[in-house]
């Protein structure tokens, strides 16, 4: 088992478990440090780490309690605020790896950095002992406010001033307190006046909101209406309201609304890497997209044509191994960016399994996050990979426009796969065009997203274990060790000779990082999302069903898989707790389905009802029309046929005898009979002795009636 960075290894010692954290790997030195403790790194040899694996005296761990997990939307503003002030004291300090972790030199670095930034020493050290303990990451550096008490809460105003008190009070009065509704009146004012395209200043709009929504009644002065303001006395101050707006403020919302989002992204947005001039080790990723040139068919019904996929890949710059890939419908978005990525970080073994492929780890033994990703001004710009580079500390270089060649590996390998595969594919887009009267090469397609995935993935183990990279400039060192230049032997080679930069994070972490979220309702009949629905026996016990049916539905919010749709993780009411559902056994249809699978279908579907419409119309009015038609003959026929006959009473009295007289005439003809005769016994004497014995003539009248629709008029018996 390979021993990588960020690993938690538990040593088993007098029965007690003690955990360490990997921070740095060596040749032959890696550095540690003891999770829970307040000891600082210390270095272990790797062959004793190795050595106690085999036996068995220590263990590494697949579970990561340490790790902070966090999306910025839901932290408070000071928390990011005080999270990014001790990353810009540590981050140039914990950069120097692996001379920091020696305790002189870090010593130094930590007085330099306390005298530049006016901090104590025991401060930047406590914010060192968090970064390396909880992950190195930097939203390992966010304050521990949850253990405090009254998390959340704000004080209640009470009938008091609170403040400081105002001079001249017998002018200015004593002031009011910020309710919640002054709150509400704040937000709205400042999303009405401040974050517009009006560059308002805060003062203007703090007079704005005065004149808006602080003013008792107006006069009219040459024709004109002007508000009458509330005293000073009673309205917020202008320091009340600016320290409300540096508690809310959103900088990015600032600048995107009052600038335009170009601005942002161009000079505000965080600076997530830089460029490298040359990898010497396993640990800078590639990633791209490209829509395959071929047309699929959609496994719910093979005539419909779905289009053709997008295929991301993530590639190794150092071995050109391939790390991870996503095939999917959706191209150039952050969704199929990311599933990519996590594919990178997930078991190769059980995914490859998903898709009816055994192979075995040594195969594709890749699962691990990069230092650096290579990207392009499309999947990973801007806002979306904030919560990637805060939650797992990848740094992210996104190459200029128009420059492919910045990414000539990954372009390469998509090249490659297209050579391999094309030419076997039904369906494969002709880049040379059809002359006039060809046939539409749309129409061979024949393949789904699941066989295509498999013929990408065997591709991929074709290119991991057997291509052979004939432009390759291996170094000298591996010239002496004879490696083949064979993607996964640079890589072992790599990892073996110079530690890699590859880091280690539960899949469970990486998941929450980099699946997209989404909002669900939860319905009596399970979390809804989409056309699917979703339950688990946590929230069976807890009732949260019969809730909903009894006060109402609401939204959740959930992240899932696109790859997978058999389960949704619904978020908890803390930082970083989920629920897992899974589907309910009614949504059967969805199972092993994409997300794009199944909105194809839900979009046909609905064009069908679309298209259904006139003729379900058509037959409604049919039906109505029949319906009518036999009441009328009804109504005819009893007008006819009782016109002077018995009272309402007479009719009402006897309903007991007449059901039972009927009832017996339709057993008798309605028996199962075998080798029928063209005419059954005659059984009405019977009946009819038994109806004179009625002195009702209603009732009578009801019998012949019943006889005559039986045997005919011909053949009824006076």
């Amino acid at each position: 088992m390979d021993i990588t960075v960020n690993s938690i290894l538990e040593w088993i010692i007098d029965g007690e478990v003690k955990m360490e954290r990997i921070l740095w790997v060596g040749q032959d030195v890696a550095y540690v440090i003891e999770l829970g403790s307040n000891r600082m790194p210390y270095a272990r040899l790797v062959s004793e780490i190795k050595e106690a694996l085999l036996e068995g005296r220590v263990n590494i761990s697949d579970e990561d309690p340490y790790m902070v997990i966090a999306y910025d939307e839901e932290l408070p503003v000071k928390h990011i605020e005080k999270r990014d002030r001790a990353w810009g004291i540590i981050k140039e300090i914990v950069a120097d790896e692996p001379k920091v972790f020696e305790s002189t030199h870090r010593r130094e670095l930590i007085k330099e950095k306390a005298k530049l930034h006016g901090v104590s020493e025991n401060t930047i050290v406590k914010y060192l002992k968090k970064y390396w303990q909880r992950g190195k990451t930097p939203n390992a550096l966010l304050p521990d406010y949850f253990l405090c008490g009254g998390r959340g809460k704000e004080k209640a105003a009470g009938t008091a001033k609170r403040g400081r008190p105002r001079k001249f009070t017998d002018v200015a009065g004593v002031g009011v307190n910020v309710t919640e509704d002054i709150k509400k009146i704040f937000r709205i004012a400042v999303n009405r006046f401040y974050y517009t395209t009006a560059k308002n200043s805060l003062v203007l709009t703090y007079e704005l909101m005065r004149k808006e929504y602080f003013s008792n009644d107006y006069k009219i002065e040459n024709g004109v209406k002007i508000p009458i303001i509330r005293p000073q006395s009673e309205v917020p101050t202008f320091g009340q309201f600016y320290y409300w707006f540096t508690k809310e403020r959103n900088i990015k919302r600032e600048i995107s609304s009052r600038y335009g989002n170009k601005k942002y992204q161009k000079q505000y947005r965080p600076i997530v890497g830089s460029a490298m001039d040359g990898v010497m080790q396993p640990g800078v990723f590639e990633i791209d997209c490209q829509v395959a040139d071929v047309y699929l068919v959609s496994r719910f019904n093979r005539n419909w044509i779905i289009g053709r996929p997008a295929v991301y890949a993530v590639i190794d710059k150092f071995s050109r191994l391939v790390c991870g890939i996503y095939v999917g419908l959706e191209s150039g978005s952050y969704i199929g960016a990311a599933m990519a990525l996590l594919n990178a970080v997930s078991d190769k073994v059980e995914f490859c399994r998903q898709y009816g492929i055994e192979i075995r780890e040594e195969d594709w033994p890749v699962h691990h996050l990069p230092e650096v990703i290579i990207a392009d001004r499309g999947e990973l710009a801007g806002g979306n990979i904030e919560t990637l580079v805060n939650m797992l500390n990848v740094k992210v270089q996104n190459t200029p426009p128009y420059r492919a060649d910045l990414k000539s590996i990954i372009e390469r390998f998509f090249g490659l796969t297209n050579e391999r595969v094309k030419p076997f594919l039904p369906g494969a887009v002709n880049l040379d065009g059809r002359e006039r009267g060809d046939r539409d090469y749309r129409l061979d397609a024949k393949l789904d997203l699941y066989q295509f995935t498999q013929i990408i993935i065997r591709s991929v183990l074709f290119h991991n274990n057997n291509y052979y990279l004939e432009d390759y400039r291996r170094e000298e060192a591996m010239i002496e060790d004879n490696v083949p230049c064979v993607p996964i032997k640079l890589f072992r080679w790599g990892i073996a000779n110079r530690g890699g930069m590859l880091r280690t994070v539960s899949e469970d972490v990486a998941k929450l990082a980099l699946m997209p979220t989404d909002s669900a309702v939860v319905t009596p009949k399970g979390v809804k999302f989409r056309d699917m629905y979703y339950a688990s026996a946590s929230l069976l016990r807890s009732q949260t069903f019969i809730k909903a049916r009894s006060q109402g539905t609401w939204k959740v919010k959930i992240s899932y898989d696109p790859r997978n749709l058999d389960y949704i993780y619904v978020h908890g009411d803390t930082v970083g707790s989920f629920e897992k559902c899974f589907l309910i056994d009614a949504n059967s249809r969805y199972k092993g389905k994409t997300l794009e699978e199944i909105d194809y279908l839900l979009e046909m579907e609905r064009l069908e009802q679309t298209k259904n419409r006139d003729a379900v119309a058509q037959a409604k009015t049919q039906l109505i029309s029949q319906v009518e038609n036999i009441v009328k003959q009804a109504e005819d026929d009893y007008i006819k046929e009782t016109s002077g006959t018995g009272s309402g009473r007479q009719r009402v009295k006897n309903i007991r005898q007449n059901r039972k007289l009927e009832k017996e005439i339709s057993r008798k003809n309605e028996a199962f009979e075998l080798n029928r005769q063209e005419r059954p016994v005659d059984f009405r004497d019977d009946i009819y002795k038994e109806t004179e014995r009625q002195e009702d003539y209603g009732f009578k009248l009801l019998l012949r009636k019943q006889k005559e629709g039986l045997y005919g008029r011909n053949n009824n018996d006076n």
